[in-house]
Formats: C-alpha cells, structure tokens, sequence
C-alpha cells in the first residue's frame, strides 16, 4: 500500500544525489527536468533519470518533465514512459487540453510497449493564477490525474504576492485546490515546498496548517525535511485511538438502530465516521 506524504525533488543532473536516492525516506522521488536543470544539460539529465529509474525499481517514482511549450517535453515522456515510472509530474498546468495531450502520449506508449493501460500517472502542477483559475478542469481532464501539486513559489511571483513565512497570501489558492480536489473526487493536493530548509520549527508549523486545510502530503528540497513531514502527516497514537473508538462506538448504535452516538462529549455521525475511518486507513498503511 502507497503511501503519499513526503515528495523529495532530486535533481536530475547531479549524479551524486541520484545515487543516493535508495537512502531517501520519502514516500514519493520525483526526478527533476525543469527548474534545477539547465537548457544545456537537459538530454544528459534526462539520461541520467533514465538510469536512476531502472536502479530504484522499489521506490514510487515520478519524473517533474518540462513543460507542454517546451522543446524537451515530447523527449522527456517518450523516453522516461517505462515501466519503472510510476508517473509524471507536470509544471506550468493551465488548461485541460495540456493534460489530454499527455494522456494522449501515454495512451499510445503503454500501448506499443506492452504497459498497463493508464498505469503512468499525471500530477498537474498549479503554479499560476491561470492554473488556479482552470484546476477542476485540469483534476476532470484525464482518468490519471489522482491528485493536484501546489507550486507556491511560481504562483507567489504570478499574482505579484510576497512570499511570507505565515502563508496568508496563499491561503486561498491552498483552500481552493482541497476544494477542486473533492469536487473533482481525486486524492487531497500535496502541498508546496517550505522554503527555510533549516527551519524545522517552520516546516512543522506549515504542514500542521496545511493539514487542517485538508492536504494529505508536501513536496520536499532536502532530506532533512523528510522526517518532519511524515510525521506530520501521519495519524498520532491519539487519532488512531480516537478513531477507532468513534467507529466502533458508530457500529454499536447503527447495530442498535440509532443513526448517531456520541463520544466524549460530542456528536458523531456519519461524515464523522468517514474521517475515523479514513485515519485508520492511513495508520494500517503506516503498519500502526
């Protein structure tokens, strides 16, 4: 069972980092193409990911490939559509027609390559005011769409906002893709990358609120973030007990012919029961 909390950006054109992703606690590895690479060392990068793909065969691996303008972008997913890439991530996401043309590509690699259909996914990237503006549509645009990314640091410099540490100026866009999400009945976001890497105390404070905002995962730049954002988006023992007493509690009364109980003092009914079940989802995932 998968799990999707921590998303580690390796850039695709250092070996030494690409050696070292097998030591990496992330749930997800995503290989760099874009921003961390330069125009020049693209097709070396992307042969570089082609080799680390096939020596993490264990890991849940997506390449972040340029974007639909570009010239490198057809290259990127004729080459990288192999069996050991679990799916890719897509920046600069703005308009359904860009995710069908990508779907479209797979389609017909998996086909000539004897893959499962479908079985590459394509997380849409948001990272402009147009991505925001269309994100239902970029969630509805393709079956392998499970979830959307946050690109907060390209979407800040779109709408012309100062980054801060508290994160007002992106409360909205954040609320709006949980939204979008659930609307379009795919997996929660995952959250942007924290900036500070050797603030700690920071990182554990923005994945405590983007967590209550409902994203269930955040994208990372160093390992020493890892530790902190799988904790913070795993089940505390607290949870996992509380949940399983409110589920528990729920089953007894619908057993009894009641359709709501109440635990300690407050009311559960069903949306309740939902979440509890959903944390013991994700605490059996986590073998807790």
């Amino acid at each position: 069972m998968s799990l999707y909390r921590s998303w580690m950006f390796v850039p695709g054109n250092q070996p030494r980092r690409l050696e070292k992703v097998k030591e990496l606690e992330a749930d997800v590895i995503i290989y760099d193409l874009e921003d961390s690479v330069s125009a020049a060392g693209k097709e070396e990068a992307r042969n570089l990911v082609a080799e680390a793909l096939n020596h993490n065969r264990e890991k849940s691996n997506y390449v972040r490939i340029n974007d639909v303008s570009t010239s490198w972008f057809v290259d990127d997913v004729f080459e990288l559509a192999v069996d050991t890439v679990n799916g890719f991530m897509l920046p600069k996401a703005e308009k359904a027609d860009q995710i069908q043309y990508l779907d479209h590509l797979l389609t017909e690699l998996e086909r000539k390559r004897n893959l499962d259909p479908g079985s590459i996914a394509i997380v849409p990237l948001i990272e402009s005011a147009a991505g925001l503006f269309h994100a239902y549509e970029v969630a509805m645009a393709s079956g392998r769409v499970q979830r959307l990314a946050f690109g907060s640091v390209d979407y800040a410099l779109d709408i012309n906002a100062e980054l801060t540490r508290e994160g007002k100026e992106l409360l909205y866009a954040r609320s709006q893709l949980v939204v979008v999400s659930r609307a379009a009945g795919i997996e929660p976001p995952v959250d942007a990358v924290y900036m500070h890497v050797k603030d700690q105390d920071g990182l554990k404070k923005e994945a405590e609120m983007v967590k209550q905002l409902g994203y269930e995962g955040k994208l990372c730049i160093h390992p020493a973030q890892l530790p902190v954002v799988n904790e913070m988006f795993a089940p505390t023992p607290e949870e996992i007990a509380e949940a399983r007493e409110i589920v528990s509690a729920y089953e007894q009364a619908v057993a009894s012919g009641k359709g709501a109980v109440e635990v300690h003092g407050k009311m559960v009914d069903l949306p309740v029961v939902e979440k509890a079940k959903k944390i013991m989802e994700r605490a059996a995932k986590l073998g807790y």
